[in-house]
């Protein structure tokens, strides 16, 4: 199992400063909060890469359908070459109610975008010249010089992340196309949950009944919480999150640099 910390937020100084203890103190990640207003989450993360040399860096999460997703491409493809292939984009539909900017909040909807998304930075990475989606289309014909640019390190492309939704058929129809899961749990007319390491043995098996073997990426807070059930359910990622301390100012720093400092779960 690999271990990240998602940092709660702050200034960027103090989030770069934050990741590089990160990296000192033997963590695997770092993930910031891309949200609809505040600090620019891809240019933090290029900072992070130029001050840093091992540590994974990436987003949590995107929300995808109200970005271009070529937008994302180029930064996601930006940051891979800047760290040297360190980089991991995690995408989601996007959470409602955090700010009115006027998105198209319809599920239905964004489930579209979100899944045309995927496809087109998919082809963008791979050098498609051209692509053409339910939803989103590109063409590039001519312009190979300008597709190429954006060619990340890694290949076929950054690993994509996405948030899922154990047992919705839709939802993990989508996993299948992705390299890491997110997961929740919502039955059709249940309420959402985190999922348990129960739910993670049952998605591990769904799975692997159809050849994928993606990043199944579980959070929690340690030391309160126990990472080995986790493990033993075939989680492959521990995000260590403080999402109550999104506002704190002082006591935020303080707490998130005494847990980072003191290294990842053993």
């Amino acid at each position: 199992m690999k271990f990240g910390f998602v940092l709660p937020g702050g200034g960027a100084h103090e989030q770069l400063e934050q990741a590089v203890l990160a990296e000192e103190s033997g963590w695997d990640g770092v993930f910031v909060w891309e949200g609809q207003f505040g600090f620019d989450a891809w240019a933090l993360l290029g900072a992070m890469a130029a001050r840093t040399s091992r540590v994974r860096l990436g987003t949590m999460l995107t929300p995808l359908p109200w970005r271009r997703p070529w937008k994302v491409a180029s930064s996601a493809a930006t940051l891979d070459q800047l760290s040297g292939g360190r980089a991991i984009l995690a995408v989601g539909l996007g959470a409602t109610g955090l700010g009115e900017f006027g998105e198209d909040e319809d599920r239905v909807s964004r489930a579209e975008v979100l899944d045309d998304g995927i496809d087109l930075m998919r082809a963008l990475w791979r050098g498609e010249p051209s692509f053409a989606g339910p939803r989103l289309r590109y063409d590039l014909a001519g312009h190979e010089d300008m597709l190429h640019a954006g060619d990340p390190v890694q290949k076929p492309g950054v690993p994509i992340w996405v948030a899922g939704v154990w047992p919705r058929p839709k939802s993990m129809r989508r996993v299948l196309r992705c390299d890491g899961l997110l997961p929740v749990y919502k039955e059709r007319d249940g309420p959402m949950r985190m999922v348990t390491p129960a739910d993670v043995r049952e998605i591990v098996a769904w799975l692997a009944e159809r050849g994928a073997r993606p990043e199944i990426v579980v959070e929690g807070e340690t030391p309160r919480d126990d990472v080995q059930p986790w493990a033993e359910a075939g989680a492959t990622w521990w995000l260590d999150t403080r999402w109550e301390l999104s506002s704190g100012g002082d006591e935020r720093r303080r707490q998130v640099s005494e847990r980072l400092a003191a290294g990842p779960p053993s």
